[in-house]
């Protein structure tokens, strides 16, 4: 009887185990943001507008119109000192490479991806300005911001979708 008990118990926790476990090699599941799960490079494939007039004409990070940005590249590493780099050839863009510090900031169970612009000499501890947009969305191979903008008197929201390559 003993030995009935213990196998009886063995296979529950057997079948608990079991149904528990993670699909292993699932891939593009949602993840929470962390800074090992932004790290590495990013390509901004889409931006569109949410409560903004399709073709509006917005500038972002104080750097250029939203357009400009489609196709820019995120250099993300480990050690958060990275980079963006413009190379849209539409209309009014330039192309342009910006060093930047960059971290995660979580608060009210989500994250927002936050940077500042560096560079010339300056360290990243005195400059008082920066940029946070909201994670919406994270998968080993996407993630999607969400930055709340003002837009004629009223908040609007651009959302850039991001390819790791």
């Amino acid at each position: 009887m003993k030995h009935l008990t213990l196998a009886v118990l063995c296979l529950v926790a057997s079948v608990f185990a079991i149904s528990c476990k993670t699909q292993s090699g699932a891939t593009n599941t949602e993840q929470s943001a962390s800074e090992g799960s932004v790290k590495g490079n990013w390509v901004i494939t889409d931006i569109t507008f949410d409560g903004i007039p399709r073709g509006s004409k917005v500038t972002v990070f104080d750097e250029a119109a939203v357009n400009c940005f489609k196709g820019s590249q995120w250099i993300l590493p480990a050690n958060n000192n990275g980079s963006y780099t413009l190379s849209s050839t539409e209309e009014g863009c330039n192309t342009a490479t910006q060093s930047i510090v960059w971290s995660l900031y979580k608060q009210g169970g989500g994250s927002s991806f936050q940077f500042k612009k560096v560079g010339g000499g300056v360290k990243a501890k005195n400059v008082t300005a920066g940029y946070r947009v909201d994670v919406a969305s994270l998968t080993s191979t996407t993630m999607v911001w969400r930055a709340a903008v003002n837009f004629e008197g009223k908040t609007g929201y651009i959302v850039y979708t991001l390819q790791r390559s």
